[in-house]
């Protein structure tokens, strides 16, 4: 019989997660595919060659088991246990992500509206409607 590992313990031995209990949790909502199969028992045993995808924060990582360990070492030793099939994109920032209405935009150090500016944005915004 080949050597297998709960799913719990190896995420938290490959640092996904902080605590076994978090993988534990992470497991037990159902969230984790093992092969295109969702999972939802902390036990399964795991073994090389398995495909892994969950949601760790706003991100879905699919990871290949490439080895299984024996205990939670430092994070060169638990880059070694898997593969990252999709690698982490780089992060947005805030500054990506907000979007400010043309009419709305202003200089930086342009001081507060003045009146005939505050009526030319509340045409603009009428225009619109």
């Amino acid at each position: 019989m080949d050597e297998t590992l709960r799913i719990d313990k190896w995420l938290w031995y490959a640092r996904f997660f902080k605590s076994r209990a978090n993988a534990s949790r992470m497991v037990s909502s159902g969230r984790l595919r093992i092969n295109g199969e969702s999972i939802s028992k902390p036990h399964r045993q795991i073994l090389p060659d398995m495909v892994l995808v969950f949601p760790q924060g706003e991100t879905i990582r699919t990871i290949k088991v490439l080895a299984l360990a024996t205990r939670r070492g430092p994070a060169t030793e638990a880059q070694a246990l898997y593969e990252d099939l999709d690698p982490p994109q780089p992060k947005q920032t805030n500054k990506d992500k907000l979007i400010i209405p043309k009419f709305e935009v202003r200089d930086a150090g342009a001081g507060r509206p003045t009146k005939r500016d505050r009526r030319l944005n509340d045409k603009l915004k009428s225009l619109d409607d």
